[in-house]
């Protein structure tokens, strides 16, 4: 039996985290490259993510890209297996909420949605499954919401899309898992990060949605950190097709 300490060790693993400039995303960069994988940030802005690389040291790596181009994906993938090789492991955290009211739904903006929340993570993942079969290990987490079960006022794009990551997700599994590749999805409750910067920018929304959860707070960055290094290591080796919500219980109530 194995150590179970070392069920959650990356050492000589490799992992691209989108969305790595800020937010979770940067929180998954962080605690995957401090379990030793050597980790590749994408995300568009470039000088936040060589701030991050900078400060992580020479197991990262970064690429400067925008995920909605669809046709650029297969460019990008190149660009993420530069620096160390083909991914084990992909976080796809990534993501947009244009907060558009049913009425005022744009094409463009239902485009940028589905585009950078849902055919990313895929077309980027299948981009990486061949390599991920031929080791035989792989582990693929997909970032879902509490708007995948919710609806939310001004959320129709993106609650469309993260309701679409739960599908993906279990599709994902039932397709690659039997080639040893995990797929699974964290669903994060209200955590402060740009993305929802407007609920805690207002403090009595924030401690309303607070108050919702069994627990009594909204999250903080830490609270990702188990969750996420339990999904991309062997520890849940037998667990794919999931939605981890981890929202302090949000949703149970």
């Amino acid at each position: 039996m194995s150590d179970p300490v070392d069920l959650f060790d990356l050492t000589g693993r490799v992992a691209c985290v989108t969305g790595a400039s800020a937010g979770l995303g940067q929180r998954a960069a962080i605690v995957l490259a401090a379990a030793g994988a050597k980790v590749v940030g994408v995300a568009r802005r470039a000088e936040a993510l060589n701030a991050w690389a900078t400060a992580t040291g020479k197991n990262a790596a970064v690429v400067a890209a925008d995920l909605s181009q669809r046709d650029r994906i297969k460019e990008i993938a190149e660009q993420i297996s530069a620096p160390f090789g083909a991914p084990d492991i992909l976080v796809h955290a990534a993501g947009i909420n244009t907060r558009e009211v049913a009425d005022d739904v744009t094409a463009a903006g239902w485009d940028v949605t589905m585009n950078l929340n849902l055919a990313a993570p895929f077309f980027l993942s299948q981009a990486f499954a061949p390599e991920m079969k031929a080791r035989g290990w792989g582990r693929i987490v997909n970032f879902a919401s509490l708007q995948t079960t919710r609806a939310f006022p001004g959320g129709i794009a993106y609650g469309a899309s993260k309701a679409g990551i739960a599908q993906l997700t279990r599709a994902m599994a039932e397709a690659w898992s039997k080639d040893g590749i995990t797929a699974n999805a964290i669903g994060p409750g209200f955590f402060p990060t740009e993305l929802t910067g407007p609920v805690f920018a207002d403090p009595e929304r924030a401690a309303r949605n607070a108050a919702q959860t069994c627990i009594g707070r909204n999250g903080e960055l830490s609270d990702i950190d188990g969750p996420l290094l339990f999904l991309c290591s062997d520890a849940s080796a037998y667990v794919t097709g999931q939605v981890l919500m981890v929202d302090g219980g949000f949703t149970a109530k």
